[in-house]
C-alpha cells in the first residue's frame, strides 16, 4: 500500500505560522513529543484496566535517543499506536479550528497570549527543529498493519506500510542545520530535567530514566512524612535552606488543583523570585511565569501547582484569562491564609519565632488583598523592642492606657532603626511608653494601611518629635526660663547656627531629656520611605525638613544664658546641636570634623 494526499487545513500558511511563531521557544518540541507519547502509553494502562486491551502491557517506558552521524532524534513509546486512517485523523487533519481566522488575526500581531486554541498542534512543533519528520507506528489493536508517515514541513505527505514488530511509535526527527545543537545529548538532557522530570510514565534518556513519575504532590497528605516534604524540597531546590513549612493542596470541586507550596526563610530580602513555582498540566511542566494563578504577594512562595483546569494558549506558553484561574487564585489566598490561621492556633510560640521570617507574605498580603487582611489581622503580629510579639488587638489592648492623646486617638509609637534611634527609644520607655520596632522593607505601607484599618490610631516613629508632642495629653510642662531668657536663648542658637537656617523650636521639655534634639516630622519620614519602594513621586530628591529642638529646661540652657563670653555662648549652642546630629547619624565631613576639635578643646579646659 501507498498513499499520497494533501493535510487537511485551510490554508498553507500555517507551518510558518508553528514554525515561527506559536512555538517561539523551539526546545518545546520535546516536551510536545514526549508528552503525546505518555499518553498513548496512559491510554493503553487505561484500556487495559477496562479490558478492552488483553495482550501484555510490558516495559512502558518511553524512550529518547540521539544519532549525531546520522543527525536524528527518536522519540518511542509502546502506547496504543495508530493505524494509517488513525494517522490521517489525528496528523493530517489537523486538530485547530478557525485556522484562517487565526492566521488572519494574529499573524502580524505577535501578541502570543491572545491565541485560544487546543494542543492539537504538539506534533507540529517538531517541525521546528527538523526537516523532515517520520512517524512509524503499530496499533495494538488486533491484525493492525504497521504504517510510516512521513512529512517535509509543508502541506504535503507521504503515508506507507511499514515493518514494526511491537506496538507504539516512534517518532523520528530529521534536524535541520539550524537546529543542530539539539543534537547534543547535554543539551537534550537538560530539555528533559526541565519539562519531563515528573512526567507520569518513565521516560529514559541514555539507558537512564531521567523523570520521578509519581511526585510528592500525586500523593496523598496523609501518606507523607515532613522528611518527605523537605526532600521533594530539597530536589526542586537543591541550594535552598529547608522551608519553614508548607501547604499540600488536593482539591477536586470546582476545579482539579494538586500541589505543594513551601514558605522559604526570607526576611527582608524582598525579591519577589519569580522562577520560583513552577507550574505543571497533568505532570507536564509548562511555566515559572504563575502570575495569574498565585496572587502577587505569594510569588515569594517556592513550590509546584498542577492543574488540568489552567486554560493555555495553543503553545501551552501563556495563561489566558478565565474564571478558573480566578478561583484558582482565590482558593491559593484562602488556603494559605487558613494555614497561617492554624498554625498561630494550635502552636502560638512556633508561629512567633517564624515570624520575622513569614512576616513579610504576610504584610504583603495584607496591604494587597482585603479578603486576605480580613483572615490575616487575627494572627499578623507586630514586635516590640523587648521582642515581645502581640496581635493587633492585644498591642492596642496593651498601649490604651498610657499611650492614648488627648482626642482620644491610640498612638503607638515605632522604630525602624533600634540603633540609630535608642536615644529617643530611651526617652519614651521613662515614661513606660512602648516602642514596636518596624523595620522591614514593607513596613511604610503597613503603617498606612494599619491606619486605614484601625479605628482611632494612630502609627509615629518615635524620633518624629519630642515625646510630649508624639502623645499630646494637653499636659504642659513650666519653663525654667523667663520670656526674656527664652528669647535670649533662641537668638544665641540662630547666631550659632546661622549657616544651617535650621527650623527651630523652643519647647518646655523634661530637665533630664535631650538639650537638643533633631526630629524629622511624620509626614516627611513616610514620604521618603515610600520613595524608596518607589511610591514617592520624587521624594527622594527633597532636602530634609528636620526640626531642631531646643529643650529650654535642660541645664545646659541656664548655662548658655549666663555664660559671660559670647563666644562661650556660640560654642556651647553650636556643640549641643552638633551632638544631636550625632545621635543621629547626621554629622558627617568638616562639621564632624569642627566638632571632634571643638570637642577635643572644651575637653582641654
Amino acid at each position: 500500500m501507498q498513499e499520497k494526499g494533501t493535510i487537511s487545513i485551510h490554508t498553507e500558511n500555517i507551518f510558518p505560522i508553528i514554525k515561527k511563531f506559536l512555538y517561539s521557544d523551539h526546545e518545546i518540541f520535546l516536551r510536545e513529543l514526549v508528552s503525546n507519547a505518555v499518553d498513548a502509553t496512559q491510554k493503553l494502562k487505561r484500556l487495559a484496566s477496562i479490558d478492552e486491551f488483553k495482550g501484555e502491557l510490558g516495559d512502558l517506558k518511553v524512550k529518547v535517543s540521539v544519532d549525531k552521524e546520522a543527525k536524528t532524534i527518536t522519540v518511542s513509546d509502546r502506547g496504543v499506536g495508530m493505524t494509517a486512517e488513525e494517522i490521517k485523523k489525528y496528523i493530517n487533519q489537523i486538530a485547530f479550528s478557525g485556522a484562517t481566522e487565526f492566521l488572519e488575526k494574529y499573524k502580524d500581531k505577535g501578541d502570543e497570549q491572545q491565541i485560544i486554541g487546543h494542543f492539537g498542534l504538539g506534533f507540529y512543533s517538531a517541525f521546528m527543529v527538523a526537516k523532515k519528520v517520520e512517524i512509524v507506528t503499530l496499533s495494538h489493536k488486533e491484525g493492525s498493519e504497521a504504517a510510516r508517515w512521513i512529512g517535509e514541513g509543508d502541506t504535503q505527505f507521504e503515508i506507507a506500510t511499514a515493518e514494526k514488530e511491537d506496538r507504539g511509535t516512534d517518532i523520528i526527527l530529521h534536524i535541520a542545520e539550524d537546529s543542530e545543537e539539539f543534537l547534543e545529548e547535554a543539551r537534550l538532557k537538560t530539555i528533559l530535567d526541565k519539562y519531563c522530570r515528573f512526567l507520569p510514565i518513565e521516560v529514559e534518556f541514555k539507558e537512564e530514566v531521567v523523570n520521578d513519575p509519581e511526585p510528592l504532590w500525586t500523593k496523598q497528605p496523609s501518606e507523607l512524612k515532613d522528611e518527605d516534604y523537605l526532600n521533594f524540597y530539597k530536589k526542586l531546590y537543591p541550594f535552598a535552606e529547608d522551608p519553614l513549612f508548607w501547604i499540600h493542596l488536593n482539591v477536586d470541586y470546582p476545579f482539579n488543583l494538586t500541589g505543594i507550596l513551601y514558605f522559604p526563610r526570607v526576611k527582608n530580602e524582598f525579591e519577589v523570585q519569580r522562577n520560583k513555582i513552577q507550574l505543571y498540566s497533568r505532570q507536564v511542566f509548562i511555566t515559572d511565569e504563575v502570575k495569574d494563578v498565585v496572587p502577587e504577594f505569594l510569588m515569594l512562595l517556592h513550590g509546584v501547582i498542577d492543574s488540568p483546569d489552567i486554560p493555555l494558549n495553543v503553545s501551552r506558553s501563556f495563561l489566558q484569562a478565565d474564571s478558573n484561574v480566578k478561583k484558582i487564585n482565590s482558593h491559593i489566598t484562602k488556603k494559605v491564609a487558613d494555614k497561617l490561621g492554624e498554625l498561630f492556633k494550635n502552636d502560638r510560640k512556633g508561629f512567633e519565632e517564624k515570624f520575622d521570617n513569614i512576616g513579610m507574605f504576610v504584610k504583603y498580603g495584607m496591604v494587597s488583598e482585603d479578603k486576605f487582611y480580613e483572615k490575616a489581622k487575627d494572627f499578623v503580629l507586630v514586635k516590640n523592642t523587648e521582642g515581645e510579639f502581640y496581635t493587633l488587638d492585644e498591642y492596642q489592648d496593651k498601649v490604651k492606657p498610657l499611650q492614648t492623646d488627648k482626642n482620644e486617638t491610640v498612638v503607638m509609637l515605632y522604630t525602624d532603626d533600634q540603633g540609630l534611634q535608642d536615644a529617643y527609644i530611651q526617652t519614651a520607655k521613662k515614661r513606660s511608653y512602648d516602642v514596636l520596632i518596624m523595620d522591614g522593607v514593607l513596613d511604610s505601607h503597613f503603617i498606612n494601611m494599619l491606619e486605614s484599618k484601625l479605628e482611632k490610631v494612630s502609627l509615629k516613629r518615635v524620633d518624629s518629635d519630642t515625646i510630649d508632642k508624639l502623645i499630646d495629653k494637653d499636659e504642659k510642662q513650666d519653663s525654667v526660663l523667663s520670656e526674656n531668657e527664652r528669647e535670649s536663648l533662641k537668638t544665641i542658637f540662630e547666631q550659632a547656627l546661622e549657616d544651617k537656617k535650621p527650623n527651630l523650636q523652643l519647647e518646655n521639655l523634661g530637665s533630664d531629656e535631650a538639650p537638643v534634639s533633631i526630629t524629622l516630622p511624620e509626614f516627611m519620614r513616610r514620604m521618603q520611605d515610600m520613595a524608596k519602594t518607589g511610591g514617592g513621586m520624587g521624594m527622594m530628591n527633597m532636602p530634609n525638613q528636620y526640626n531642631v529642638v531646643v529643650n529650654v529646661n535642660h541645664p545646659l540652657m541656664g548655662k548658655i544664658i549666663r555664660s559671660k563670653k559670647e563666644e562661650k555662648k556660640t560654642e556651647l549652642a553650636r556643640q549641643a546641636y552638633d551632638l544631636a546630629l550625632l545621635s543621629q547619624n547626621l554629622l558627617k565631613g568638616s562639621d564632624l570634623t569642627a566638632f571632634i576639635g571643638r570637642s577635643v578643646d572644651i575637653a582641654s579646659r
